[in-house]
């Protein structure tokens, strides 16, 4: 006993404690002989049905699937009656979430009476009507005629494996029924079930339900598709024989699926200049921080399959590498393409050596382009301070935010403003007008505006921050406009980021459709306004994000995730207005800002 229930305590801990209290969804651990610690690891995985395969052997009942693996000390007594006995007299349960489906191997009476011979001595486990959490056993596989139900104890219940299900069964001792699979369809768990095996199986489904009875489905696909299409279903044990990867999976479910709940029209963009051989007089970077290929395949199959950004017609592929890691963090990425040279992670608008680099707005500003930054970030974020400050490690806030009075920057919107208030003197001294509010920027006459939206964090899209990025985008075009000069503005939706960290389906799509919204602002702007380059890319990918499943129609996707942290995946660039032909291709992040310098210098 002492080899199978103390290295396991502290799963039955985590596993009584809570942590799936909420589930929707039932596990039967189906074939707990194969698993390294049977019983244990179906309990932790909080399966409510944990099968265990008993043969009567020379008066024992004996843990194996069969003869020839029958070993001496692996009984129903060792590996289940006394470990389970022992963690209620620990404190360790309190009231059975589960069951013990026994599925006898040998002829069904004799081992049947052998089975309740060894659970009788355990009496303060069994289920009765004093101790109702008591525990239950559901015999399977050779089992006594179902009209002999009636004649064992209440804690006994069966198995039922029939199509057939009269109304004169004895129902009271049933504990579930089940059927193989394979009746109903020979769907291997890969792609999707046909519509005509799904009614079959949601018509037995409805059926055993009426009789208010569970189901279950042996013999059937063990995978995650599997998982999803039976939840999805209505099947009330679903079988397994991997418990923990099946619980991570649906446990995990409510936070990887999302359906939004409203569609909006995309914008009809003109192309009157795309991709024309013409001046540049506006430069606007989009930078959606994290934002890879399925995020925004997400966000285009919950909003019906459409997007503003997929109207672009130019786009590529961007290489993200750091200086020093193969995966990069946003202060490398944002400083590559602030300065067109490759830096190391946390490193902000300086090179490996800590030299100091020319960035987009100081270089720009020599040819007269005002320049001004967004984010839903912090302004000390990675991403923002790359365009003005110059400092080694992104987390000095108080050192990166003493960068802006005397950046190149006409215009800064985003959180941290009690990171700015020691520095509000200086601000005002080097000519920034401190505002309250988003609306009239365009009205003050002022030659530089910081509007702090937050103290610290702007909320996010699914915590109420409403339309602050698009707003502030329409405010800020409004102040460059009465600049009379040309302008570089780099726009951050940060919080894409966010989802992808924390692995959050409906952080990542509410993001992305915010960040869209914007997109097809800033395509109307430049249909407007001639000579407006509009450029969308990333900084990097995060989450290893993928989509396993999805329902167009009903604005649904399911995402899966790699990682909780970024990656080194290749992220599209979509360009629009003139010389978006320039950014095709698959080059690296750097290339984003010669591009941008050599299409400028040479006008």
């Amino acid at each position: 006993m002492k080899k199978y229930f103390f290295p396991f305590l502290f799963l039955l801990v985590f596993a009584q404690e809570g942590l799936f209290a909420q589930q929707d969804f039932r596990l039967h651990s189906h074939n707990d002989y194969l698993q390294k610690a049977p019983f244990w690891e179906a309990f932790a995985a909080d399966a409510a049905s944990i099968e265990v395969d008993v043969i009567l052997y020379d008066g024992k009942v004996m843990v194996a699937h069969e003869k020839e693996s029958i070993q001496p000390q692996r009984t129903f007594r060792t590996l289940y009656l006394e470990p389970i006995q022992k963690a209620l007299e620990l404190g360790m349960i309190d009231g059975f979430g589960f069951n013990l489906l026994v599925d006898c191997k040998t002829e069904g009476y004799s081992t049947l009476d052998a089975v309740i011979r060894e659970a009788e001595a355990f009496p303060s486990l069994l289920f009765s009507s004093q101790n109702p959490k008591g525990l239950k056993l559901i015999i399977s596989g050779n089992r006594p005629k179902p009209e002999d139900y009636r004649n064992y104890p209440e804690w006994v219940l069966f198995d039922y494996q029939s199509k057939s299900l009269p109304a004169d069964l004895p129902w009271e001792k049933i504990g579930m029924v089940s059927l193989s699979f394979r009746q109903f369809s020979v769907w291997n768990g890969k792609g999707r079930l046909v519509e005509k095996d799904r009614k079959g199986l949601e018509d037995f489904i409805s059926l055993v339900h009426s009789f208010g009875k569970p189901v279950r489905f042996w013999g059937s696909p063990d995978s995650k598709t599997a998982w999803r299409a039976f939840h999805d279903l209505g099947v009330d044990f679903i079988n397994t024989d991997q418990p923990k990867a099946a619980q991570e999976y649906l446990a995990s479910l409510n936070q990887r699926v999302y359906a939004t709940d409203s569609i909006y029209s995309v914008y009809n963009p003109s192309f009157a200049s795309d991709g024309l051989d013409a001046p540049i007089r506006n430069i606007i970077l989009l930078i959606g921080d994290g934002n890879g290929l399925a995020q925004i395949s997400a966000a285009l199959f919950a909003n019906g399959g459409n997007l503003n950004l997929a109207q672009i017609k130019n786009m590529g592929l961007i290489k993200t590498q750091a200086a020093d890691d193969f995966t990069t963090d946003s202060a490398a990425g944002a400083t590559a393409f602030a300065t067109g040279q490759k830096t190391n992670n946390r490193a902000l608008g300086v090179g490996p050596d800590g030299g100091r680099l020319r960035n987009l707005p100081e270089i720009l500003a020599e040819r007269g382009f005002s320049a001004g930054i967004i984010t839903t970030d912090q302004i000390t974020g990675a991403t923002p301070a790359a365009f003005y400050a110059h400092h080694p490690e992104r987390d000095d806030t108080d050192q990166i935010a003493a960068f802006l009075p005397k950046s190149a920057l006409s215009l800064v919107i985003g959180g941290g403003k009690n990171t700015f208030s020691p520095l509000q003197s200086e601000l005002v001294k080097e000519g920034f007008k401190l505002v309250d509010q988003l609306q009239g920027l365009g009205e003050m006459g002022a030659d530089r505006i910081a509007y702090f939206s937050s103290p610290g964090s702007n909320p996010s899209m699914e915590k109420g921050r409403g339309d602050f990025l698009t707003q502030s985008a329409l405010e800020a075009l409004k102040f460059f406009d009465q600049k009379k000069t040309p302008f570089f503005l780099m726009i951050e939706s940060a919080m894409i980021d966010s989802g992808g960290h924390s692995n959050s389906t409906s952080t990542i799509v509410t993001e992305m459709l915010d960040f869209d919204r914007l997109i097809g602002e800033m395509m109307r702007f430049a249909d407007q306004n001639p000579g407006t380059l509009l450029l969308i890319t990333a900084d990097h990918e995060t989450g290893g994000v993928s989509i396993p499943q999805g329902n167009v129609e009903k604005g649904e996707v399911e995402l899966g995730f790699h990682s909780d942290d970024h990656t080194g995946i290749l992220v599209p660039i979509f360009a629009y207005g003139p010389h978006s032909g320039e950014f095709r291709g698959i080059y690296d992040n750097i290339e984003v800002f010669e591009k941008l310098i050599r299409l400028v210098q040479n006008q």
